[in-house]
């Protein structure tokens, strides 16, 4: 790593983050007993089921259109380093939830790991479906929309997530400020146990910033920590 990429990393304070989650990985027992990894991952998926769906839905060059999540070893590696960015491969066992769960990368490797998993996502692309059944995996069927309250659930959860989002009006006019994420964070806190996370990641918008001053702003004002497209918020312990 470079001197200049050192210390960026020190003034925002993820090196102090990367000790503890090193620290945490050094005193707690691997969930997964031989080391995790994108193609250890693909091969637990059953092949003539994996096979199907990529007959019916692959293409030579997808672009950034829905097909490009059937290059699993990108997408595994994607989302094997988002759960080790949130320690989920050592410590306890926890209940997550991912909001615009796509076709269940993420949720497939936190079950693998001994996690409780519940996915959330509308059903517009048929490939998410087969993909997230074929893994395994449960799902709730509901859109994320700004001043509406996120389905019951039978459970409470240690983590929420949502990654690439696009229920926030992205690259659209309606795209969410202040108001809309202040009601979906208070709701989304109501789902959490005590002590819970949501994390947030955001895509780049048209003038390729991932979000405004403004609601950088809102974010650290309500106790986030705020690293670049990714925000980690704590309910609990937030600044009022």
């Amino acid at each position: 790593m470079r001197l200049s990429e050192k210390v960026k990393k020190l003034q925002s304070g993820k090196a102090l983050e990367s000790a503890v989650r090193h620290l945490r990985r050094t005193a707690a027992p691997r969930r997964f007993g031989l080391p995790l990894t994108a193609e250890r991952l693909i091969k637990s998926i059953p092949a003539a089921g994996l096979a199907e769906i990529r007959r019916k839905h692959a293409v030579e060059d997808p672009g950034e259109a829905w097909p490009k999540y059937l290059n699993l070893t990108l997408w595994m590696d994607k989302n094997l380093q988002r759960v080790r960015d949130l320690g989920l491969d050592a410590g306890g066992r926890r209940r997550v939830l991912d909001l615009g769960c796509g076709a269940g990368y993420f949720l497939y490797i936190c079950r693998q790991l001994g996690h409780d998993t519940l996915g959330l996502d509308i059903d517009e692309v048929p490939m998410f479906a087969e993909m997230m059944s074929l893994l395994g995996l449960r799902r709730v069927v509901a859109r994320v929309q700004p001043f509406v309250a996120l389905p019951r659930f039978a459970e409470k959860f240690d983590l929420i997530t949502a990654f690439m989002i696009c229920f926030n009006g992205h690259k659209s006019p309606a795209l969410w400020g202040p108001k809309e994420w202040a009601f979906f964070l208070d709701d989304a806190a109501t789902r959490l146990n005590p002590g819970g996370r949501i994390r947030l990641g955001f895509n780049r918008e048209r003038d390729d910033s991932f979000y405004t001053e403004e609601l950088r702003q809102f974010f650290l004002d309500r106790g986030g920590t705020v690293d670049e497209h990714r925000i980690t918020l704590r309910p609990d312990g937030r600044r009022r």
